[in-house]
Protein backbone atom coordinates (compact mmCIF):
# COMPACT_ATOMS: atom_id res chain seq x y z
CA UNK A 1 0.00 0.00 0.00
CA UNK A 2 3.03 2.77 -0.38
CA UNK A 3 1.94 3.20 -3.97
CA UNK A 4 1.54 7.28 -4.05
CA UNK A 5 -1.61 8.57 -5.99
CA UNK A 6 -1.12 11.26 -8.34
CA UNK A 7 -4.03 13.74 -7.91
CA UNK A 8 -2.77 15.82 -10.64
CA UNK A 9 -3.10 14.21 -13.88
CA UNK A 10 -0.26 15.46 -16.67
CA UNK A 11 0.40 16.82 -18.96
CA UNK A 12 -1.53 19.83 -17.62
CA UNK A 13 -1.34 23.57 -17.26
CA UNK A 14 0.39 24.60 -14.08
CA UNK A 15 0.53 27.65 -12.09
CA UNK A 16 3.69 28.48 -10.35
CA UNK A 17 4.32 31.24 -7.81
CA UNK A 18 7.90 32.72 -6.57
CA UNK A 19 8.35 35.34 -4.27
CA UNK A 20 11.63 37.52 -3.89
CA UNK A 21 13.48 40.32 -3.04
CA UNK A 22 12.74 43.22 -6.27
CA UNK A 23 15.84 43.30 -8.27
CA UNK A 24 16.66 43.94 -11.55
CA UNK A 25 17.52 40.47 -12.86
CA UNK A 26 15.34 38.43 -10.04
CA UNK A 27 11.85 38.30 -13.03
CA UNK A 28 13.98 36.94 -15.90
CA UNK A 29 16.18 34.06 -13.27
CA UNK A 30 12.78 32.89 -12.26
CA UNK A 31 12.36 32.90 -15.94
CA UNK A 32 15.35 30.95 -16.55
CA UNK A 33 14.76 28.06 -14.13
CA UNK A 34 11.56 27.18 -15.17
CA UNK A 35 12.93 27.44 -18.76
CA UNK A 36 15.52 24.98 -17.97
CA UNK A 37 13.40 22.36 -17.54
CA UNK A 38 10.47 23.15 -20.18
CA UNK A 39 12.02 25.36 -22.72
CA UNK A 40 11.56 28.94 -23.25
CA UNK A 41 9.13 30.46 -20.88
CA UNK A 42 6.22 33.10 -22.90
CA UNK A 43 6.83 36.27 -21.71
CA UNK A 44 2.63 36.72 -21.93
CA UNK A 45 2.84 33.55 -19.37
CA UNK A 46 4.08 34.97 -16.77
CA UNK A 47 2.76 37.99 -14.08
CA UNK A 48 4.35 40.12 -12.10
CA UNK A 49 3.51 41.78 -8.90
CA UNK A 50 5.43 43.98 -6.73
CA UNK A 51 5.30 44.52 -2.60
CA UNK A 52 3.32 47.72 -2.10
CA UNK A 53 6.76 49.22 -0.44
CA UNK A 54 8.30 47.82 -3.87
CA UNK A 55 10.72 45.51 -1.79
CA UNK A 56 9.43 42.05 -2.99
CA UNK A 57 7.83 40.83 -5.98
CA UNK A 58 5.42 37.91 -6.94
CA UNK A 59 5.93 36.27 -9.84
CA UNK A 60 3.55 33.66 -11.58
CA UNK A 61 4.21 31.58 -14.41
CA UNK A 62 1.06 29.39 -16.00
CA UNK A 63 2.74 26.96 -18.28
CA UNK A 64 2.03 23.62 -19.72
CA UNK A 65 3.82 20.84 -17.64
CA UNK A 66 4.37 17.21 -19.28
CA UNK A 67 5.06 15.19 -16.20
CA UNK A 68 5.64 15.15 -12.55
CA UNK A 69 9.28 14.83 -12.96
CA UNK A 70 9.15 17.60 -14.65
CA UNK A 71 7.39 19.23 -11.75
CA UNK A 72 10.12 18.30 -9.33
CA UNK A 73 13.36 19.13 -11.50
CA UNK A 74 11.29 22.61 -10.95
CA UNK A 75 10.77 22.83 -7.61
CA UNK A 76 13.81 21.84 -6.26
CA UNK A 77 15.46 23.93 -8.58
CA UNK A 78 13.69 27.08 -7.05
CA UNK A 79 14.84 25.75 -3.60
CA UNK A 80 18.30 25.75 -4.59
CA UNK A 81 18.27 29.44 -5.58
CA UNK A 82 19.14 31.73 -3.16
CA UNK A 83 17.13 34.52 -4.39
CA UNK A 84 14.26 32.53 -4.27
CA UNK A 85 12.06 33.24 -0.63
CA UNK A 86 9.13 31.19 -1.28
CA UNK A 87 7.21 29.47 -4.00
CA UNK A 88 3.66 27.50 -4.24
Amino acid sequence: MSESIDLQPFPCFYTFKIFGRRTDLFVDRVRAIVGATLGPVPLDSVKVRESAQRRYVSVTIYIRVESRTQLERIYADLRDEKEVLLYI
